[in-house]
């Protein structure tokens, strides 16, 4: 088969690796659609540790080719997304039910081959059908599966005043999980019109057209909207200028979610005085546990629509291509590669 691989950082080849074999409870995967993300970004930069030789991708959507022995729940022929992180079930932090934080926790694409390849092998315990899905729906579930886990750790209040830094594709799925899990009022800040235009069809009650890198007059507009500050404020870009201005724009008593990726050395200068006196609470969102089948329901329901979201695809020999649109194309929304 084909397939992306990458033996150090940044320097990647289209390989010709043998056809993956199922082990028992395992399924083997046609790859139909993968996602490429911001974390495909920090693993091109050999971040979030990769473990090489490594083929990345783990927004997965592929037709069920061959069961491993021992497989019941699944078909050949089923479309299914794939949950990427397999953990043990045995650890410390498994038993505490942090999963994500698992001690030997394998993760599709990221320390285990990934969906950047013509085939793929899963357990079959991980594949979820999606039969009645499109690709460009289904290929969201695990971004999605991302941000429901994102509103489990924050747990806002019904009717919170919250504000969405970033309108990118994690930033769209937020505003419709957000509109779903009750927001009284979600603000949605970006510095691209067609992405807010998006936010706006997705349910978001204010948007605000800002710099990336935020001045003073993005902050004044934010706060014209809020002058009392916000419950809520999370960010999806990851951008350090973008977060160092969300604890002020914080009301007191109020929550920041750091949801986007920034990089690993990155640092963000924060007062603890402000913390303190005004009681706030930082607090961050890491991959997912225990969201999968909501994601996957939420998509079948509409719930959360895909309408709009790709923009641009590839082949696996197009995949250097994707990751600088990802990087430097405003355009681009959301990228998929089609093996």
């Amino acid at each position: 088969m084909r397939a992306i691989r990458y033996d150090h950082a940044v320097d990647h080849y289209l390989a010709d690796l043998p056809d993956p074999e199922p082990a028992p409870g395992e399924v083997r995967i046609a790859v139909r659609a993968t996602g490429v993300c911001g974390t495909d970004v920090h693993l091109h930069e050999g971040e979030f540790g990769p473990v090489y030789p490594l083929t990345p991708g783990h927004e997965v959507v592929g037709e069920v080719v061959e069961l491993g022995d021992g497989v019941t729940g699944l078909r050949t022929g089923q479309t299914v997304a794939v949950d990427n992180m397999v953990p043990c079930g045995a650890c410390d932090n498994c038993q505490r039910a942090q999963p994500a934080f698992c001690r030997t926790l394998r993760a599709f694409g990221v320390t285990a081959p990934g969906g950047f390849a013509q085939f793929m092998v899963a357990p079959a315990t991980r594949c979820h059908p999606v039969d009645d899905l499109d690709l460009d729906t289904a290929v969201l579930a695990e971004p999605l599966s991302c941000a429901i886990h994102g509103l489990d750790v924050l747990g806002p209040q019904a009717g919170a005043d919250v504000l969405l830094l970033g309108a990118g594709p994690t930033g769209l799925i937020l505003t419709q999980v957000l509109r779903s899990g009750g927001a009284g009022r979600l603000t949605v800040a970006a510095s691209t019109e067609f992405k807010l235009e998006l936010a706006r069809g997705y349910g978001a009650d204010e948007t605000v057209r800002v710099r990336l890198t935020p001045d003073a007059e993005s902050v004044a507009q934010l706060r014209k909207a809020a002058p009392d500050g916000y419950d809520v404020v999370i960010d999806a870009t990851g951008s350090i200028d973008a977060m160092g201005h969300a604890v002020g724009l914080l009301r007191n008593g109020g929550t920041m979610l750091v949801y986007g990726m920034a990089g690993e050395q990155q640092q963000l200068p924060i007062s603890p005085y402000e913390i303190f006196r005004r009681e706030l609470t930082i607090t961050g969102s890491f991959a997912r546990s225990y969201g999968f089948d909501r994601a996957v329901r939420m998509l079948r329901t509409g719930r959360v629509r895909a309408d709009g979201f790709v923009t641009h695809r590839f082949g696996l020999d197009g995949y250097g291509e994707a990751i600088r649109t990802v990087v430097h194309d405003s355009s681009c929304l959301k990228a998929v590669v089609e093996p």
